[in-house]
């Protein structure tokens, strides 16, 4: 008889989950033959790919490099200036400036950029838990070392007026969560990410949002200047400031239209009332500097 080894995933009730199918065994509902059968598939398959002799990840390889890459290409720019004219494009941006302002509730989170399913179920805050770079981090890492970064999670108009900062780069959001334990009727942004606007009335603003999903965005597009849906990066931001500073160019496209109000869903390309925020499909595009040298 093959060991058979029940791997669920059933985070509170697993005891009586595992003994259901026990119990179905030893009553003969379920064939001791059709587990070995089952069982055996699953050892085969792992004897194949050599996960016995060699159960764990090959950390030589470049895995967090792959992974920034990954981010680059999939993150969508929403909004480049107020206006959207070509004069007033903010993206990229300068690095060589004196002083920039990194806010909001998921600028230096790693938790939040990795969302649920993250070291426990329903993911994790903070940077104690898992390997990478936080957007705030990686911003500091991306510029010379004399230009001074400071990071405040929710400043108020007062204190990002007196600091004269060149811009701000805004990250905010939506918590950590999986299956139903964040079902919402309104998809609104986690607090403190609403005040925003804080920020944005007093300085030029890139807001970056962290999301499994889409949200309602629209109050707040009007005061923003440049917009960037990162969805959840993971633990690589820095193939976030890879784009903003232009070291790699913006491709990443929606996958699916970005409403304006709940009362709109649902709602689909062809639909009669099809009013979208931005359209499925969307995405701006932009260069980045070795694209403009060698074009």
């Amino acid at each position: 008889m093959v060991l058979c080894v029940l791997k669920v995933m059933v985070p509170i009730n697993y005891t009586e989950f595992i003994n259901d199918p026990i119990n179905l065994v030893k009553n003969n509902v379920v064939p001791m033959d059709r587990t070995d059968d089952a069982t055996g598939r699953i050892l085969l398959v792992k004897f194949t790919m050599g996960l016995f002799e060699n159960p764990l990840a090959d950390f030589s390889l470049d895995h967090r490099d792959l992974a920034r890459e990954a981010v680059r290409k999939f993150i969508v720019l929403l909004k480049n200036g107020k206006n959207g004219n070509i004069t007033d494009l903010v993206i990229p941006l300068p690095k060589k400036v004196s002083k920039i302002l990194v806010a909001g509730s998921h600028a230096d989170n790693l938790g939040y950029q990795c969302g649920g399913w993250t070291i426990s179920w329903q993911g994790f805050s903070g940077n104690n838990y898992t390997t990478g770079t936080t957007i705030f981090g990686a911003t500091k890492l991306a510029i010379d070392s004399s230009i001074e970064v400071i990071y405040s999670e929710n400043p108020d108009g007062n204190f990002v007026k007196s600091n004269n900062f060149a811009y701000a780069i805004v990250v905010v959001g939506e918590h950590p969560f999986a299956e139903t334990a964040r079902d919402s009727p309104n998809l609104t942004m986690a607090e403190p990410g609403p005040s925003v606007s804080n920020v944005c009335e007093s300085v030029k603003c890139i807001v970056i949002l962290i999301t499994g999903r889409l949200i309602v965005i629209e109050p707040y597009i009007s005061s923003i200047d440049a917009l960037v849906a990162v969805w959840l990066p993971g633990s690589e931001g820095q193939g976030i400031i890879d784009v903003l500073f232009r070291d790699h160019g913006f491709s990443g496209k929606l996958p699916r239209t970005w409403f304006k109000t709940v009362n709109q869903l649902p709602m689909n390309v062809g639909d009669s009332h099809y009013d979208p925020l931005f359209p499925s499909g969307f995405g701006l595009e932009t260069e980045s500097v070795k694209e403009l040298v060698t074009r």
